[in-house]
């Protein structure tokens, strides 16, 4: 059983690979979701579990995609996640928050016209609603450092003015982001953040899938 299965295994109880295996038997048996029964769900809801609990090792996985993609930047896209999120920790920031710094670009590789869209919807149950904000507007606001080289407006984000979280994301992309493309900057490496992302993901903030408190 690899990793990411002995987790959904110690969160849910069972083994999902053994379970799967057996066959049909241990799956829902409708055709359309209005022949469901107390029964299909009760498997379902078993299984879906286990495999929330190895939404950790699926990101990290999606992360570490990042690794050796310099797309033309001082640094490959992994080092500029690890380089924002190690100086969010050394200023002080709570886990969710370095979490989010960590995460905020891990939308590069399926969402190339909307990266900050992706991150922001992988990181939305596990954090507060400004870091959420940050992680969603950083793009328009990071464009302040480049986009009047490439034809564009580098005054997208005042369009966001007077929104609450206006300076908080303004100074994330000052702070973190805009400055994280330091080859010689001694980030932590990704082993180092795992138990705080692991931590963060154990149990959502908000979610319609999740029961609260």
């Amino acid at each position: 059983m690899d990793h990411s299965t002995d987790i959904a295994a110690k969160v849910a109880g069972h083994d999902p690979a053994t379970e799967n295996a057996s066959g049909p038997e241990d799956r829902a048996r409708f055709r359309a979701m209005t022949e469901g029964t107390q029964e299909d769900w009760s498997i379902i809801a078993r299984d879906y579990m286990a495999f929330a609990g190895s939404l950790p090792d699926r990101v990290l996985a999606h992360l570490k995609l990042l690794d050796g993609d310099f797309g033309g930047f001082p640094v490959d896209r992994l080092q500029h996640s690890l380089q924002t999120a190690t100086r969010a920790h050394r200023d002080g920031r709570g886990e969710s928050y370095v979490v989010m710094a960590l995460l905020h670009d891990i939308g590069d590789t399926l969402g190339t016209y909307n990266h900050p869209d992706v991150a922001a919807a992988i990181v939305k149950p596990f954090v507060t609603e400004e870091e959420h904000w940050i992680c969603q507007h950083h793009g328009a606001f990071q464009g302040y450092y480049y986009f009047h080289f490439i034809g564009m407006d580098r005054d997208m984000r005042e369009k966001y003015r007077g929104q609450p979280h206006f300076a908080a994301c303004e100074h994330f992309c000052a702070t973190y982001d805009q400055a994280a493309f330091d080859p010689d900057y001694a980030s932590e490496p990704l082993e180092f953040f795992e138990p705080m992302l692991r931590r963060v993901m154990a149990k959502p903030l908000a979610s319609m899938y999740a029961k609260q408190d």
